[in-house]
């Protein structure tokens, strides 16, 4: 390799690309590779950038530095971008029990390695790099070194680094053999668990149900339709409206007539209420009557739409239609007055078949549009994400500020951005496709400047007399943990693809969320990650420093 590599006289700069392309592709190919059922997946990356850093490849350390922190950056960034609109309604229906969950594979990690202190002998600043590498939570390494390069002790924080590479192989493999493991102790289908997962997230969803009523309630004769509104809090669309023969869109000034029969749509909790005051299930279904009326869905595509909200663009006043639902990101909801809709939403319009032509021409619906980089709104989240993960939190007692990092602030950013939206006349809309590009190509950066960087100190600790005995420390710390709380979280019903995502964000490991996403296609595991990925990030930081300031 070396004597190809003289020949073709290359810069370092085109050196640096190449060792990563090979990196990459060997890696991958390696991935590709499968024992039973079971392969490296992402992983085989790292893996092949200790080799390769073994047999003498390498990176200058600056530029190892600078694209294994981009990678890291674009990875969780694309993460909080698909997995925003669902985060909050995960964290409100079972944030607390799943942080706790995930605080205890965090507290078991550190009780575990406080013992391992007082039962062997073994330096505080080796054990500190075994517990981050076991946890592969590089921030935490990072603060465990400042500080003992603080305080003088060059050579420990050396050690850290080699404790930290020989843990972290396993640290990544534990975590993917505990979801197979929990997976085949429960005997757990996942094509079951995608099922069990659907169905509860429409429950929680609470899709909107469409109703055909007959209005009988006397009192409500002679009373505009926005009383059927303030029946139900706003959570109500009225779609058509049959009098008679007459085929109507009825708006909310429209007054109600004696044998009216409007097809509305209603947040399924007032379904009952509605039923009860307004009448009974009219004899027809007016989706199935043939009129002048239509449905279609519409895709907002127009940058000027983007971020107005439903009484903005007043569909309902200028056009004999309504917009019914709003679709987005897997989500669909019923527009009130002050809803917006943002680039990507795909939105249900029920109208005159006239009408609806010039809302698609005003609303854009052209799938070609969404296909146009967003260059701005990206770099705009990852500026903004930086500059929040470099704040530093100062604790009292310790020697040093936390931070969320260059890990935590991008992935808390693209979460509220991808909630809001739009800034402005910014929108933070990122297709699908390009969001599964950046996701790849961030982890593949990752791991090969991770590999790449820490070859020799692995092969050395390994080849060491207490090599194995880091090893097998590392593994401990890893694996125990995560096996407890892993049947822990079945045992309390918890879904296996949210296990698996609690599991791998307790780790705060990209290549395992990874692993986990490749099991299903759903947001389950992602969204349980960034569930409980910053209180996680937070706690290894803050204890890692405090366990070498108390123990050394």
């Amino acid at each position: 390799m070396s004597t190809i590599l003289d020949f073709l006289q290359l810069s370092d700069t085109a050196l640096s690309i190449l060792v990563l392309a090979l990196t990459v592709v060997t890696g991958l190919l390696l991935g590709r590779l499968k024992i039973g059922k079971v392969s490296l997946g992402i992983s085989g990356v790292l893996f092949c950038g200790l080799f390769l850093s073994y047999m003498g490849l390498e990176l200058p350390h600056e530029i190892q530095h600078f694209v294994k922190e981009l990678g890291l950056i674009l990875f969780v960034f694309s993460i909080g971008l698909q997995i925003g609109p669902g985060f909050f309604s995960s964290l409100k229906r079972s944030g607390l029990s799943t942080n706790l969950l995930a605080g205890g594979v965090v507290l078991l990690g550190f009780g575990i390695a406080v013992a391992i202190f007082y039962l062997f002998d073994i330096e505080v600043s080796v054990l500190a790099g075994i517990l981050t590498g076991a946890v592969t939570n590089t921030p935490s390494l990072g603060a465990a070194q400042q500080f003992l390069l603080d305080q003088g002790a060059t050579g420990a924080a050396a050690d850290a680094g080699a404790g930290y590479a020989v843990a972290y192989p396993f640290g990544i493999i534990g975590i993917i053999l505990s979801m197979i493991l929990i997976r085949a102790f429960f005997r757990i289908k996942v094509d079951q668990e995608v099922s069990s997962y659907r169905k509860e997230q429409q429950q929680d969803e609470q899709i909107p149900e469409t109703l055909s009523m007959a209005i009988k309630n006397p009192l409500l004769i002679g009373q505009p339709y926005s009383a059927l509104s303030e029946l139900v809090e706003g959570n109500i669309v009225m779609s058509r409206l049959l009098r008679g023969e007459e085929e109507l869109v009825p708006k909310l000034e429209t007054i109600i007539e004696e044998n009216d029969e409007v097809q509305v749509v209603v947040a399924p909790q007032y379904v009952q209420r509605l039923r009860l005051m307004v009448g009974d299930v009219a004899q027809r279904d007016l989706r199935k009557v043939g009129g002048k009326l239509a449905m279609r869905h519409v895709l907002v595509t127009r940058p000027d739409v983007g971020g107005k909200t439903i009484q903005e663009l007043n569909i309902f006043g200028r056009y004999r239609a309504n917009i019914t639902r709003i679709f987005r990101a897997g989500l669909q909801f019923i527009p009130q007055l002050n809803t917006s809709v943002e680039i990507g939403d795909e939105v249900r319009v029920v109208g005159n078949t006239e009408d609806l032509e010039k809302i698609s021409a005003e609303l854009g619906d052209s799938p070609d549009q969404l296909n146009i980089p967003n260059g701005l709104g990206l770099f705009l989240g990852i500026l903004v994400g930086v500059l929040i993960g470099s704040i530093p939190i100062f604790v009292p007692g310790l020697p040093a500020a936390v931070k969320l990092g260059l890990a935590g602030g991008p992935l808390l950013v693209a979460i509220l951005l991808s909630r809001l939206g739009h800034f402005g006349s910014v929108n933070f809309f990122v297709p699908s496709g390009a969001n599964l590009i950046l996701r790849e190509v961030g982890i593949v950066l990752f791991l090969s400047c991770v590999g790449l960087g820490a070859g020799p100190q692995f092969v050395e600790a390994i080849m060491a007399n207490t090599g194995w005995q880091w090893m097998l420390i590392g593994a401990t710390i890893t694996f125990v943990p995560l096996m407890i709380i892993g049947v822990v979280a079945r045992l309390m019903k918890y879904n296996y693809l949210s296990i698996c995502g609690l599991l791998a964000g307790s780790m705060t490991d990209p290549p395992a969320l990874e692993f986990a996403n490749s099991l299903a296609p759903t947001q389950a595991q992602s969204v349980m990650y960034a569930t409980v990925y910053p209180l996680v990030m937070f706690l290894r930081i803050l204890g890692t420093q405090l366990f070498v300031v108390f123990l050394i």
